[in-house]
């Protein structure tokens, strides 16, 4: 089992709910972010070309729950540890706050809580999904572009909230958390070499990007 996020970057709007709603799920310190979404662009479509040619898109960022997470390997206390499920998590009475998990990581997307002196990142809503919920992220994410579930079952069986058009009179909130709409038979249609991940330095990260007709630069 391995629990992981994929986002097609053709429908994020950039709009910030999965930022917002991570903060609020988890009680993330002003300051800090578990996830945060970067602006890819303009850029040239074409080697020497100017706007209008250009292209743009949004990339949320967080923790990738690696395979083989380097901040795992480094860390002294085994604070840093892999669950059953796939996920990186921290344990806080292990951790010392000595920051070589940070350090290790190729995203930058540990960072010390001073407060607790800790470090925290993105736990893939462990509270969450252990109950059969989805990430906070995935659940508000506004344009449907944010899928949770288990790579050995193939990306297309990814979930999200389900679409409220489709609910008939009852549109509520809580309609919306129990109903699901899979990946593979939500988005449009893309192929394998359009799927994308962040650098691999060896660790494995497990989140997956979808991106058709853009060029992908997650990895400079």
């Amino acid at each position: 089992m391995r629990n992981a996020i994929v986002t097609d970057l053709n429908r994020c709007v950039g709009c910030l709910s999965c930022s917002v709603a991570c903060k609020a799920a988890n009680s993330v310190p002003v300051g800090n972010f578990w996830n945060k979404v970067l602006r890819i662009g303009p850029n040239p479509k074409a080697e020497g070309g100017q706007c209008p040619d250009v292209e743009m898109y949004f990339l949320p960022m967080g923790c990738q729950h690696c395979e083989n997470p380097e901040c795992v390997a480094v860390c002294p206390t085994e604070a840093s540890h892999v669950l059953e499920d796939g996920t990186v998590q921290i344990d806080k009475a292990k951790c010392i706050g000595c920051q070589f998990c940070a350090m290790a990581c190729p995203y930058g997307v540990r960072y010390l809580n001073e407060e607790e002196r800790v470090v925290e990142k993105c736990t893939l809503c462990e509270q969450r999904i252990s109950q059969g919920e989805l990430p906070a992220c995935v659940e508000q994410c506004c344009a449907r572009a944010r899928f949770f579930g288990d790579l050995d079952e193939g990306i297309e069986n990814f979930e999200a909230p389900g679409e409220p058009l489709s609910f008939g009179e009852d549109k509520s909130y809580e309609t919306m958390k129990a109903t699901r709409v899979k990946l593979g038979e939500y988005v449009r249609p893309f192929t394998e070499d359009q799927v994308y991940h962040l650098t691999d330095v060896g660790n494995g990260p497990s989140f997956g990007y979808i991106l058709r007709d853009r060029q992908w630069r997650g990895e400079e």
